[in-house]
């Protein structure tokens, strides 16, 4: 197999010298599966809080013969409190896994080469230049757009569904105790409705913006994407 000559970063590098190498692991085991389980995840939980708001047609016959809404709710339940535990599993991981297993909890915005290579990240997503930067990890651009549209935003879901949860549970429950301060913040609660659902939708714009970076990256790049969250291991092609 060739040898690929490039400049390879991390986001948390300001310079690093040119190195000769085809590939560079990147993604531990454990981020990989966490990676693929919280995607599964979050698709139950988008078509699942989808019916929650635009409940499906009623069937027909008696009602006490189905239960449509209570698997649509059980499903989004389950799924959100899986959601949670694996969250809080990614942050422990941040701590002792390898230095890519942090990039999803930072942005070094103090640093003036991150905004420089942020910005030139855009303008090749853009098609404004035609070169693109090799790195390990995530690119100044994609580690910023991780750290709010998907990092920020999970904390935001977590803390607006738990709060709709635990006014369900009622407010004798742990719940509410960890919870019911969303209320202090915007006491009608179905503006924590709004807020959770509209979230949901910037979920949904978020992956599908990942998902086409990810690929467009994989080819315009020459540098593998999708294969790195499968095998751990990214490889720079000629």
């Amino acid at each position: 197999m060739s040898r690929v000559y490039t400049l390879v970063k991390t986001a948390d590098a300001e310079a690093t010298p040119a190195i000769e190498r085809n590939s560079v692991f990147v993604y531990e085991a454990p981020v990989r599966t966490w990676h693929w389980v919280n995607a599964i995840l979050i698709v139950v939980l988008i078509v699942s809080g989808y019916l929650i708001g635009s409940p499906p047609p009623t069937l027909s016959g008696e009602a006490s013969a189905h239960y449509q809404m209570g698997y649509i709710r059980f499903g989004h339940f389950a799924a959100a409190q899986l959601f949670i535990v694996a969250s809080l599993y990614r942050v422990y991981w941040a701590f002792v896994g390898n230095e890519h297993a942090r990039q999803l909890f930072y942005v070094p915005f103090w640093k003036r080469w991150y905004w420089y290579e942020a910005l030139y990240e855009l303008s090749w997503y853009l098609f404004i230049v035609d070169k693109p930067k090799k790195w390990v990890g995530h690119n100044p651009l994609a580690n910023l757009a991780m750290v709010v549209l998907f990092t920020f935003l999970s904390l935001f879901m977590i803390v607006t569904g738990g709060a709709l949860y635990a006014q369900g549970a009622g407010n004798d429950t742990l719940w509410m105790t960890i919870f019911g301060w969303v209320f202090v913040i915007w006491p009608n609660s179905q503006e924590v409705h709004t807020l959770h659902h509209v979230g949901m939708w910037v979920m949904v714009i978020f992956i599908v913006l990942h998902v086409y970076a990810a690929i467009r990256e994989d080819i315009m790049s020459r540098q593998t994407m999708l294969s790195a969250i499968v095998t751990g291991d990214r490889y720079f092609r000629d």
